[in-house]
């Protein structure tokens, strides 16, 4: 066989339970920043937690489908690593000024009722800019450590589904 033949069904469950713990610990992650540590998400970080929300369907989907459909949820959650990780060099090089960001990263929506209501969410909301750096470790970004590890996590997962 080459070494571009589908994982089997205990590959892609294994896959699938590597996909589910980082996809998990990195969006817990975010979500402890956001709620613990007060970090504001800008419009690019919350693109980047749904790319972990694919891939934590498809790995879900790996580990209870049958046969060839739990290979196929093995597959859609890497690709939701590899758009997040996308994602996230894109936001990098936002933060760095490589390139510019999109027209929406300067603030956050609302669902207020009223136009009074929308006034005052409007006013009370943080405006986070995708080009600020809200945190650095050793001198990286959340936006590169997330692609970093993404990265890592779908590369990990993949030869481990493999390997099985």
């Amino acid at each position: 066989m080459n070494g571009f033949s589908a994982p089997g069904l205990a590959g892609a469950r294994f896959g699938g339970l590597i996909v589910l713990a980082g996809s998990a610990a990195l969006l817990g992650g975010a979500l402890a920043f956001q709620y613990v540590g007060g970090l504001a998400p800008c419009e690019l970080c919350i693109w980047q937690r749904w790319a972990h929300g694919a891939a934590l369907a498809g790995a879900l989907i790996a580990l209870v489908a049958p046969g060839r459909l739990a290979g196929l949820g093995l597959a859609f959650a890497v690709a939701g690593l590899l758009a997040g990780v996308g994602i996230a060099v894109f936001h990098a090089g936002v933060e760095q000024q490589w390139w510019q960001g999109l027209a929406s990263c300067g603030g956050g929506g609302t669902s207020a009722g009223s136009a009074e209501d929308l006034l005052q969410a409007i006013e009370a909301a943080p405006i986070v800019r995708c080009d600020d750096i809200a945190w650095t470790f050793l001198g990286l970004s959340m936006a590169v450590w997330n692609a970093l590890i993404s990265a890592g996590i779908a590369a990990l997962a993949v030869v481990a589904a493999r390997r099985r």
